[in-house]
């Protein structure tokens, strides 16, 4: 058996948790491979609505394992809350959930430095979520980190310690009183016993060597899902640098972030907003500042799971899209939240762009200082509710044509339709 993908292709929050929560039944492991508590996967189904953070998003059907991978980052705090909240749900967590050992944990200061680097950026903020993502991921290239495999070890709390005096050097040069820093709303020592009570937690969940359990698992014939954490654009190698986040959010980062070859990939399914959203700073061509974009962001409920802020909005941007289904070698596509355009009586898509007065296709590679103007054209909207529609067959004709035509440019198939959050709102074409 091979690993199907399924990942985001625009800058984060296209909907990946409800179609993975939608696809679960059809295999028997999800498993995490990259990102951490930055993710916010959007879960409603029964009248109820979860936001996961950093377990896998099939948590929520009993015969599926979940699996969080070694290319996960995480945050016994945020982890813990994570489990309590869906227990208190009545989800079983500890009975499907497993813990790959390589998976490197966010320590208290790893917060205290996101905090103190994002606030010496000034103006150039990269709009970092403080949730101590890139400081983790830094700790773990540069083979300073800790790992979750640590946690079971009599010398955990004397590795913790030295690394946390290394980073409180670190944190003092940017910011002398970088102690008065709160994290969560507790002061530094309150949260760091938040923390070092929750590792209890993360010691009660069963803990696999993953590359091992994930590569028996296929040879055995069982189906595996890998589940993708923020979007193309925003990958370390291949988004809008630095307004990036810290690990490959492509497909090759199911290699690195679960212990899979490159020739037990199988089928890579790309997500897509109906529009583009980011949030925080960086490069984004069709951004809107008008009463299109604020329509959009209420419409769409723009507004990030994890952290609050408010997303930017803009028109589907096409070069952008065929580059993350280039890069990811995307087989089939999802376009997510498509009801969120029904007021619309013109939708309006970015085709190419303008750059130095030539039309092309080609993100640049410094998409940060190139000027790309977006060259748009105009698609007759459907100017109704889809909330009657019960099949794609039932959807109005003109959102038909405006499927077809993303199929078109981007020579790529749309597999499903979502029309709404509920897991019942999603349909195959």
């Amino acid at each position: 058996m091979k690993v199907d993908v399924l990942l985001g292709l625009q800058w984060g929050d296209e909907g990946k948790g409800k179609v993975v929560d939608v696809l679960t039944p059809q295999y028997d492991i999800i498993a995490r491979f990259q990102g951490g508590p930055n993710a916010g996967h959007t879960i409603e189904f029964d009248g109820k609505k979860f936001v996961l953070h950093t377990i896998p998003s099939g948590i929520f059907n009993p015969s599926t394992t979940n699996l969080i991978g070694n290319g996960v980052i995480i945050d016994p705090f945020v982890f813990e809350k994570e489990v309590e909240s869906l227990e208190t749900s009545g989800v079983q967590v500890r009975k499907n959930l497993l813990i790959s050992r390589k998976a490197h944990l966010i320590l208290p200061s790893h917060r205290l430095l996101d905090a103190v680097y994002e606030a010496s950026r000034g103006t150039l903020k990269i709009g970092s979520t403080l949730k101590g993502i890139g400081p983790a991921y830094t700790d773990k290239t540069s083979r300073n980190g800790l790992r979750v495999g640590d946690i079971e070890s009599p010398l955990f709390l004397e590795k913790y310690n030295a690394l946390k005096q290394q980073h409180f050097a670190m944190a003092k040069s940017y910011h002398p009183d970088y102690m008065d820093i709160m994290i969560e709303g507790l002061s530094f020592d309150a949260y760091e016993n938040r923390w070092l009570s929750a590792c209890d937690t993360l010691r009660s969940i069963e803990k696999v060597n993953s590359e091992y359990y994930i590569n028996k698992q296929l040879d055995l014939g069982k189906k595996v899902l890998a589940e993708g954490a923020q979007g193309t654009m925003l990958d370390i190698d291949f988004g809008s640098y630095p307004f990036v986040t810290s690990s490959n959010t492509i497909t090759a980062g199911v290699c690195s972030g679960l212990g899979v070859a490159p020739s037990r990939i199988g089928k890579v399914i790309g997500i897509f907003k109906a529009y583009c959203t980011r949030v925080g700073s960086g490069p984004f061509p069709t951004e809107l500042f008008d009463l299109s974009g604020d329509q959009l962001r209420e419409t769409g409920h723009e507004f990030g799971s994890t952290t609050g802020r408010p997303r930017r909005c803009g028109w589907l941007d096409i070069p952008a899209l065929k580059y993350a289904i280039m890069l990811n070698g995307v087989n089939e596509l999802v376009m997510m939240k498509a009801d969120v355009l029904d007021a619309f009586e013109t939708i309006k898509v970015a085709s190419q762009y303008e750059i130095d007065g030539k039309s092309t296709n080609v993100v640049p590679y410094d998409q940060v200082n190139t000027l790309c103007i977006p060259v748009y054209k105009e698609i007759t909207g459907w100017n109704t509710s889809l909330e009657v529609a019960a099949s794609y067959e039932e959807l109005p004709e003109n959102l038909h044509h405006y499927v077809n035509f993303i199929e078109k440019e981007t020579q790529t198939p749309i597999k499903v339709v979502s029309v709404g959050p509920d897991r019942l709102q999603t349909f195959i074409r």
